[in-house]
């Protein structure tokens, strides 16, 4: 059998990189649209504003569907555990990363304190390139230190929980059973978070057991963080836009 040119092998190795990069851009663009969609929906919005008393399973099913829904979140949670093996470890960054936002979620409504929901959502988009980045080794290469992981958790999960405090003000909730429905909300966020964390952990389990991981690592946390300046983006442009 003849063999391709030297030449031409070199170009259909372009077109085929070429045709990765655009994919890549696309899947982010998609992302991105489905991140800013994961607000709860205007069914449930209505049924939030309208209920009075205390219903805590409907809220601990919004909540869970709220963060299984949120791929923002979730996609800082995928960075976070990208490079962890042990249960341990895990379970250690994903409790910093709740107590985070359980935090400012609970506080932010008690003190009706409120952030721009444009505003959150950027910064959590800073959270996912940061990450990738974290991932990617780049602080070290650049600045020679690495910065504390579990406080970049923690302080990225008190951010997240500014972004749940928010919609929830937002959403102007009866003040009767506010506070049973939700503490019940936010279990089933954290419901929500566990159950797609074991999703992710199962798919991860098996990637990692492949050949290709160590090459594809680097490609997938590039993507991870163009998705996250992509929400950065849309969100500040949003803000002037709507300002």
């Amino acid at each position: 059998m003849t063999s391709l040119p030297a030449a031409s092998r070199g170009r259909g190795r372009c077109a085929h990189r070429a045709s990765m990069l655009l994919l890549a851009v696309a899947l982010s663009l998609a992302w991105v649209e489905a991140a800013v969609a994961h607000a709860v929906t205007l069914g449930d919005k209505g049924y939030i504003q309208e209920v009075t008393g205390v219903h805590l399973i409907p809220f601990l099913y919004l909540g869970a569907k709220h963060m299984v829904t949120g791929y923002d979140h979730l996609q800082f949670l995928f960075g976070v555990i990208f490079f962890l093996y042990g249960l341990k470890q895990i379970g250690i960054y994903v409790s910093l990363f709740a107590i985070g936002h359980s935090t400012t979620m609970l506080l932010g409504v008690a003190l009706d304190f409120g952030i721009s929901s444009y505003i959150i959502d950027a910064i959590i988009g800073f959270s996912v390139v940061y990450k990738a980045l974290d991932n990617l080794g780049a602080f070290r290469l650049w600045f020679g230190v690495q910065p504390s992981t579990k406080a970049a958790t923690l302080l990225f999960g008190f951010l997240h929980g500014f972004g749940l405090a928010s919609r929830i003000i937002d959403y102007d909730i009866s003040p009767d059973g506010l506070w049973p429905n939700l503490l019940s909300f936010n279990v089933g966020v954290e419901v929500g978070q566990l159950l797609a964390l074991a999703a992710i952990l199962v798919v991860m389990g098996h990637w990692r057991a492949t050949p290709s991981f160590a090459r594809q690592a680097y490609a997938v946390n590039v993507l991870m963080m163009t998705a996250g300046f992509a929400l950065m983006g849309l969100q500040i442009t949003g803000y002037f836009v709507a300002a």
